[in-house]
């Protein structure tokens, strides 16, 4: 394969490798937020990406995607079992999400974690050209950039964190601390969601590995390692363009009409089917509104799409589970015939038809109980062809930051989640309005290229050895 100047790596390709209905393979985008985050800075920059097509077994090449090169890796079985599903998504994932689940420490996952970090560095050494840009992406690949290092110290290596980064008594449980933060810290450029991350590991470091510095830079092994925050966000141009296409509108229409009507309150929520979206508690906020009699069924309906994801660990799978009886419970108790109280979806859309069903809700409600981003809150508001629609939003998604003229909430307090669902049904057009331009506005200045563009011209910066802290 020939070597590129930006190297990409993350866990996944892309694309998704997918058996098409004549036993053909296709290929498509693959879902998940990295890879539409960075589909639009690839599409117009030559670059490689290293990562898993998603299908167990030996890994086949790939061609090139306009100026994008594709350097697929195979994953075994054991090695999704133990790195992925395991080390991955149930020993980091929990913790890094304020321990939401109580997270698994299994020695045999770390070694799979490990060895499967090398492989990824070495794709990524072969691959890029001499002083290339390497930016590895997100905790599957928290040891790659030290790994990188020691076999390509000529390159320029950047890390970029899109899940939260927990606080450091959270992190002080892991087994493999020391490893972990050497890995990460082996890149030129830590990039986090939010600030506080770059704070918790400015003490991480000092408290295990005797750094010195500040929360923007740490100086370890005689070397400056920058951090900072680089909240990601969506390609805002894409989102408007794709919900402005006819059939976006006629399926919003179709929908609305399907739901009951213009009369009809539609509280929408998308997320993938994971303990940290906060479904249950939602679920249990409406219930409760429901149960009270604040909500009456014939103007108001939920439409809860919960996306299939990871299901073959076990906590995801028992989650599915509740979330499924509870929907059952709440509609055998409130729904009528030809109207239930929720219409829940477990299943993946493409994104015109999630553009659909964000111009069809009145109140998007984002309530995770923990989450780095939640790019799902900026679809909505970008989705939107005015200025009506409320965004309940969770304090505990980064997104709350930045969109501030959301409806903000506590997911955990559900008699707060309840008093903010009904305060978001009853607001005014014009409160309405108000905070939609805002929160429209700063979209705009704030989309996906600006967020690849501030970190990579960082990055850029970390070159310079002349560079002190700040």
């Amino acid at each position: 394969m020939r070597q590129s100047s930006l190297v990409v790596v993350a866990n996944r390709l892309p694309l998704d490798d997918s058996a098409a209905p004549d036993g053909a393979c296709e290929w498509r985008r693959s879902p998940g937020g990295l890879a539409g985050a960075l589909h639009a800075i690839l599409e117009q920059t030559p670059a490689t990406w290293v990562g898993w097509g998603g299908r167990v077994g030996e890994a086949r090449p790939l061609p090139d995607i306009g100026t994008l090169r594709l350097r697929p890796m195979s994953l075994s079985e054991a090695e999704l079992r133990g790195y992925y599903e395991g080390f991955a998504n149930s020993t980091l994932w929990p913790l890094y999400h304020d321990a939401v689940v109580q997270p698994v420490f299994d020695r045999g996952w770390w070694e799979s974690y490990r060895s499967v970090n090398r492989r990824f560095a070495e794709a990524a050494a072969e691959v890029a050209e001499p002083g290339a840009t390497v930016w590895v992406q997100d905790y599957h690949l928290q040891l790659v950039p030290q790994l990188l290092r020691e076999l390509r110290p000529d390159v320029l290596i950047g890390f970029f964190l899109h899940v939260p980064f927990p606080p450091p008594e959270l992190f002080m449980q892991l087994p493999r601390r020391v490893e972990l933060l050497r890995g990460m810290l082996g890149a030129d450029l830590v990039g986090f969601q939010r600030p506080q991350a770059a704070h918790n590991v400015a003490q991480l470091a000092a408290k295990l590995l005797g750094t010195h510095g500040a929360d923007t830079a740490i100086v370890t092994d005689d070397r400056v390692v920058r951090t900072g925050a680089f909240p990601v966000s969506i390609d805002v141009a894409e989102m408007r363009s794709l919900s402005a296409r006819p059939y976006v509108a006629n399926q919003s229409r179709q929908l609305r009409h399907d739901l009951g009507g213009a009369h009809k309150k539609v509280l929408l929520s998308v997320d993938r089917l994971d303990y940290t979206k906060g479904i249950e508690h939602r679920l249990t906020a409406y219930s409760e509104l429901l149960r009270d009699g604040r909500v009456q069924v014939r103007d108001t309906v939920m439409v809860q799409v919960a996306v299939p994801s990871r299901e073959r660990v076990e906590s995801y799978r028992g989650l599915r589970d509740r979330i499924e009886r509870e929907v059952g419970r709440i509609n055998g108790e409130y729904g009528r015939v030809g109207e239930p109280a929720i219409h829940y979806l477990n299943q993946p859309f493409d994104r015109a038809d999630l553009a659909a069903l964000y111009q069809t809700a009145d109140v998007m409600v984002v309530t995770p109980l923990r989450d780095g981003m939640n790019l799902v809150a900026k679809e909505f508001v970008a989705a939107r062809r005015d200025d009506s629609g409320a965004l309940v939003l969770s304090e505990f998604a980064g997104a709350a930051a930045e969109l501030e003229d959301a409806f903000l909430v506590n997911p955990h307090d559900v008699d707060g989640l309840k008093e903010t669902l009904l305060q978001a049904m009853a607001a005014t057009p014009d409160d309405l309005a108000t905070r939609m331009k805002a929160m429209r506005a700063y979209l705009t200045r704030h989309d996906i290229r600006a967020w690849a563009g501030a970190y990579l011209t960082d990055l850029d910066l970390a070159r310079s050895p002349s560079l002190g802290l700040r």
